[in-house]
C-alpha cells in the first residue's frame, strides 16, 4: 500500500499552487485547440448562416437593454463625477471630452465585455455542459459530427461579430448619458459638451475599442464559454453544470481585464 504524503505549510501552498498553473495550462491548451479546431471549419460558415444569425439574435439582440442601460449610466456617473471636481477649477465643460475618451477607448468595450461574458459566455457553457451530460455531444461524435463545427463555430463567429456592434451602441449611449447630466446638472450646453468630445476623439481611439478589443474580447468569451460546456463529464450531472457555468464567467472576465491592459499597452504604438 503507497503511503499517502501530505504537505503542510509552505509546501503545501506551493504544491496547491503548483496544481493551480497546471490546470489552468491544460485548460488554456484545451481553448486554444478548440479554436483552432472550430476555425478550421470557417470555409463552411455559409452552410452555417441559419445558425451564426440565431446565436447573433441570442447574444446581440437580447443584450442590447441591459447593455445600454448599462452604458447610459456608466456615462452619466463620469460626467457627475469629473464634472463636479471640474468645476471646482473652471474647467467642467471639458467633461466631453473625458466622458467620450473615457466610453470609446475603455469603458465601452470592457463593459460589453462584461455583460456579454455574464449573460452570454455562462448561457454557453450551461448549453453545452447539459448536451454533454445528457449526452447529445456524445451522439454527435458517433454520427462523426464534430462539436466544433457544429456548435462552437456558430457561437465563435455570431459573438465575433456582435461584440463590436453593442459596442458601438454603448459608446453612443453612454457619451449621450454624459450629454444629459451636463445639460441639466452642470450647465454644459450640448454644443460646448460635442465640441470637446469631437476636438478630442480621434479615429484611433474610435476604432481601437471597436475593431481591436471588442473583437477579441467577444472571441475569447466564446472560446471560454463552450470549452468548459465541453469540459463537463456525463457523470458530474447537475453540479458539473452549475461549476462549469461559474468558472467559465469568472475565467472570461479574468482575461478581459488581462487582455485589456496588453491591448491597451498595444494600441499606443499603433
Amino acid at each position: 500500500m503507497t503511503p499517502t504524503i501530505r504537505t503542510t505549510g509552505a509546501d503545501g501552498i506551493l504544491a496547491s499552487t503548483g496544481r493551480a498553473v497546471i490546470n489552468a495550462t491544460e485548460l488554456a491548451g484545451k481553448a486554444l485547440l478548440l479554436l483552432f479546431r472550430a476555425l478550421g471549419y470557417i470555409g463552411s460558415f455559409w452552410k452555417k448562416r441559419s445558425e451564426i444569425v440565431t446565436q447573433m439574435l441570442v447574444c446581440g439582440v437580447h443584450s442590447v437593454p441591459v447593455a445600454m442601460l448599462v452604458a447610459a449610466f456608466s456615462g452619466m456617473v463620469i460626467a457627475l463625477q469629473i464634472g463636479i471636481e471640474l468645476s471646482d477649477w473652471g474647467q467642467s465643460q471639458r467633461i466631453g471630452a473625458i466622458v467620450a475618451a473615457s466610453m470609446c477607448r475603455e469603458l465601452g468595450p470592457v463593459w460589453i465585455g462584461v455583460i456579454l461574458a455574464a449573460r452570454v459566455g455562462s448561457a454557453m457553457a450551461a448549453e453545452l455542459g447539459t448536451m454533454r451530460v445528457s449526452e447529445e455531444i456524445d451522439a454527435l461524435e458517433v454520427m462523426s459530427i464534430d462539436p466544433a463545427k457544429f456548435l462552437v463555430l456558430p457561437r465563435v463567429i455570431a459573438l465575433t461579430i456582435m461584440a463590436p456592434v453593442l459596442t458601438a451602441y454603448a459608446n453612443l449611449v453612454g457619451i449621450l448619458g454624459g450629454a444629459i447630466v451636463g445639460k441639466y446638472q452642470l450647465g454644459i450646453h450640448y454644443r460646448i459638451y460635442f465640441d470637446w468630445a469631437q476636438r478630442t476623439l480621434t479615429s484611433k481611439d474610435i476604432l481601437s475599442g471597436l475593431l481591436i478589443k471588442a473583437p477579441i474580447f467577444g472571441l475569447t468569451i466564446a472560446v471560454v464559454g463552450c470549452t468548459f460546456g465541453l469540459a463537463v463529464k456525463a457523470s458530474e450531472g447537475a453540479e458539473g453544470v452549475g461549476n462549469a457555468t461559474r468558472k467559465s464567467v469568472v475565467a472570461a472576465l479574468i482575461l478581459i481585464i488581462v487582455f485589456n491592459y496588453f491591448l491597451t499597452s498595444l494600441v499606443r504604438y499603433l
